[in-house]
Parts: C-alpha cells; sequence; structure tokens
C-alpha cells in the first residue's frame, strides 16, 4: 500500500503544467458546489418543516380530542372534562401536557367593519410556553382568578384590520339558535390583553383566544363540559406511536385525530418540500459525479506513459487502479471541505442574520429559517464520498485495458 501512497503523493504534489490541473480544479470546485448546496437545501427544508410544524402544534397540539373532528364545525359539542382521563394520558412517556379548549362562532363589530372569528375559549390548565413567543404585543390572559377573565388575544392581521391596539375594547356578537327555531343574540365586551402573530395566517385571521367559561355561560354548560382537549407531545415523531394509546384511554365516543389528519393541507406541502429536497440532492450528487468520473478519465489519459512504465516494471492493474482512487480520493476530500466550510458557513450566517427574507403570507415566517442537524450533514458527507468513490470504480476499469508497450510510446 506505502508504494501507491508514494506515487499517488508525487502525482498530486507535481507543480506541471498541465490540463487535468484545471479538469482537478473544476472538479474541485464542482464536489464543493454540490456537497454546499446540498447542506444549504437540507438546512433549510427542515428549518421549514420544524419551524411551521411548531407553529401548528403550538396553537392546537400535536393531538385533538372532541365529540366531532375539528373540521366539521366552528361551535363544539360538550364533553365532560374527565379528570381520571386526563391524568393517564399525562402519564404516557412523551406527553407533556393536557389542556382544555372549547370554540364558538362570533361577530366582532366595529364603527366601520364587521368581521366573523372564532373565540377558542381556554382554561388555567393552558401550556402558555407553546404560544408565548408569538405574543408580540401585551401579556397573556390570566386565567387564575376566580371571576371569569375579561381579557382577550387577538391575531395581528385582526387588530391590523380592525385598528385594534392593547387596551382597547372589543365587543362580540353571538347568534344562537334555540330548539324552538327562533335565533337569540348575545353580546361579551372583552378588553385586547394582547397580540398574537403565529404567521399562518389562516388561523390567524379566524381565532380569538379568551376564558373558556364564558363559551361555557354562552352555551349553558356546567363547569365540566368542554369542547375538547389538547395533547401536547415532546417530539412529533412520536404522535404515530402516542395517538392509538391516547385513543384507547378516550371515551368511545370521543373523536381522537392527530393535527396532520385535521389540517392535511399544511402537512402536505411540508412533505412536498421533503420530495424538492430528495430532487435537489439527487441533482447535486449526479453533477458531483459526472464531473469526478470525466476527471478521473482524464487522469488516466494523461498518465498513460506512466502507467505503461509501471506495468513494465511489474505493478499490476489493482495497485494503479489504486493509485487513481486514491488521487481521486483526494480532489474529493478537499471538494468536500470547501463545500462544508461554505454550506455550513451560509446557514450560521441566516441564523445570525437573517439574510434571506421571504413574504410571511405565502411561507408562515419573515425569515427563510435554517436548522443545522449534524447527523444529517455527516450523512451527506459519507454519501457523497462512499457513492463518488463507488462510481469512480468504472472509469478506473480502463487501467487494465493499457498495453505496456503501446503506453510506453504514447503521447
Amino acid at each position: 500500500m506505502w508504494f501507491e501512497f508514494f506515487i499517488t503523493k508525487k502525482i498530486i504534489h507535481n507543480k506541471e503544467r498541465s490540463f487535468s490541473r484545471l479538469i482537478i480544479a473544476i472538479a474541485r470546485v464542482a464536489v464543493a458546489l454540490s456537497l454546499s448546496v446540498m447542506i444549504i437545501s437540507t438546512s433549510l427544508v427542515n428549518g421549514f418543516r420544524a419551524t411551521i410544524s411548531d407553529k401548528v402544534y403550538g396553537f392546537w397540539g400535536h393531538i385533538n380530542i372532541a365529540k366531532q373532528s375539528l373540521r366539521n364545525s366552528f361551535d363544539d359539542e360538550p364533553i365532560y372534562r374527565v379528570p381520571e382521563f386526563v391524568e393517564q394520558v399525562g402519564k404516557i412517556d412523551g406527553v407533556t401536557s393536557v389542556q382544555v379548549y372549547a370554540r364558538k362562532a362570533a361577530i366582532i363589530k366595529t364603527k366601520t367593519d364587521i368581521e366573523g372569528i372564532i373565540m377558542k375559549g381556554i382554561g388555567s390548565d393552558f401550556d402558555w410556553q407553546q404560544l408565548d413567543k408569538y405574543i408580540i404585543e401585551g401579556d397573556p390572559i390570566d386565567l387564575t382568578q376566580t371571576d371569569v377573565s375579561r381579557g382577550s388575544l387577538i391575531s395581528k392581521s385582526t387588530a391590523d384590520r380592525l385598528g385594534f391596539v392593547v387596551g382597547d375594547s372589543i365587543l362580540l356578537h353571538i347568534i344562537d339558535q334555540k330548539e324552538n327555531g327562533d335565533y337569540e343574540q348575545m353580546y361579551r365586551k372583552l378588553r385586547v390583553n394582547g397580540i398574537y402573530n403565529t404567521g399562518l395566517e389562516e388561523f390567524d385571521k379566524l381565532f380569538v383566544l379568551v376564558d373558556i367559561r364564558h363559551i361555557q355561560r354562552l352555551n349553558n354548560w356546567s363547569q365540566d363540559q368542554i369542547g375538547g382537549y389538547e395533547v401536547f407531545i415532546d417530539d412529533p415523531e412520536k404522535i404515530a406511536a402516542i395517538e392509538p394509546i391516547v385513543d384507547k384511554n378516550a371515551d368511545p365516543f370521543w373523536d381522537v385525530q392527530t393535527i396532520q389528519q385535521i389540517i392535511p393541507s399544511v402537512f402536505d406541502w411540508l412533505n412536498l418540500q421533503k420530495v424538492n429536497e430528495w430532487i435537489i440532492l439527487t441533482l447535486m450528487v449526479l453533477v458531483a459525479l459526472i464531473n469526478m468520473v470525466t476527471s478521473l478519465l482524464i487522469l488516466i489519459l494523461e498518465r498513460t506513459n506512466m502507467i505503461g512504465i509501471l506495468k513494465a516494471l511489474g505493478a499490476n492493474n489493482f495497485s494503479i487502479r489504486k493509485i487513481f482512487l486514491l488521487n481521486a480520493a483526494n480532489i474529493i476530500l478537499k471538494g468536500m471541505l470547501w463545500g462544508n466550510i461554505i454550506g455550513i458557513g451560509l446557514c450560521l450566517l441566516q441564523l445570525q442574520f437573517g439574510l434571506i427574507k421571504l413574504p410571511e403570507a405565502s411561507y408562515y415566517v419573515k425569515v427563510a429559517p435554517v436548522q443545522i442537524n449534524v447527523i444529517w450533514v455527516l450523512l451527506l458527507n459519507a454519501g457523497t464520498f462512499v457513492i463518488s468513490i463507488l462510481f469512480l470504480l468504472i472509469p478506473s476499469l480502463f487501467v487494465a485495458k493499457i498495453r505496456p508497450i503501446k503506453a510506453i510510446r504514447f503521447n
């Protein structure tokens, strides 16, 4: 093996000007650019998936439990609060919290505008850590008081459209149909405690967070009646495993669904980004492979005389192939080094300074999110190197076809 390393070292450190040096430089650049693009695209896709998923989960939880699916109505049918059920679910490995909610359709009326919204009632068990990072003005609702809180949280899009600021009063109109078919109009005057902005416009433009006791009183429910439960999990990857356990503990008449089942459009869009990522990875690997195969063939042709001399001196085909593969490995590793520096460096710059801005209405985020996954970066490096070396075995087979006498005369 020392023989192959010695010859490879001499080739690498050869300072003579040649056409192959330009090709080698191009190959290194191709490997560097391909790997950097793969790292950047993977980090961006992971960032999009994690950031947008967290927004959806933070608003609705990972698993929803109700009398009927959230997609069926804006007004919830009541189910009873069962402390034993909450305790059982809370003990499941991976579950971080369980909280109650209830929804009711309403209308916000101002002097100039009318806006349809959905009141989402939350209780004292609400996990504010999930929503705190999206509150851009004001404070959360104080739900620890004995009296019903008059505070509310409205979205930035609602506040902008209707001209509300923190501290303003809002008047909610609720219209209910009685059993005899008549309609009853009710009112609730609330104060804007805070303004939130998740960037998910389809949620933000609809929901106003209020004390759940408002909805219980409007619906003539008892304090034990709620619209449903939201279950939060420490790792979204565990949802598929935990959902059947939650369903087993739930009342048979309750509808237990994951948030992916309730809002499939958002997650389908995120999955489509994953498909795009694989397309980019495949194209970049192909670019690197084509350049490396071309470079190795040119190296072999340029060193035909050397191959003939080595064969005449007794070197076998396997040893000579190893010389060229070691040379190719050197090109790949140097290209990968620069690819990691460029790819990770640009990702860190985006994390630090947010250089790439996005329209929030279209992408749900203002700044392109980046999530550098060390394991994925290592896998990309290992995969690029292994696949490149395996493909380079094919052009190295040409060494066996070179005859010493013809090779020595080759010019």
